[in-house]
């Protein structure tokens, strides 16, 4: 289809060697964001369900309401304890003994 000579020269354009990739990929990468972007409007067109809704409008928590709870406290006993890591026990690590927790549990 091509001289070979047609075929060397096409393979030293840079503008074809580089610039056309990188214009596919900013165009590609447009499409492809724009799918992407619009799963997100999509997922605020969902409806609720309506027995859930109901759950959440019955329970009527709220910011101040939690805070009038919590106002009268004194946190003067207060203690910082460290949570445990992964590998730790959580039970040695905040001072309980596990042989109690286990004649609890049974």
């Amino acid at each position: 289809m091509f001289t070979p000579a047609v075929m060397r020269a096409l393979r030293k354009n840079k503008t074809l060697r580089y610039g056309v990739p990188m214009l596919l990929l900013v165009v590609g990468g447009s499409f492809g964001l724009r799918e992407f972007s619009q799963i997100r409007y999509d997922a605020v067109k969902i409806k609720v369900d309506p027995e859930l809704e109901k759950k959440l409008k019955m329970n009527k928590i709220s910011l101040e309401s939690e805070y009038e709870k919590i106002k009268d406290s004194t946190f003067e006993d207060w203690k910082n304890i460290r949570g445990p890591r992964p590998w730790e026990d959580p039970d040695l690590l905040q001072g309980r003994n596990p042989e109690i927790l286990k004649t609890k549990t049974t």
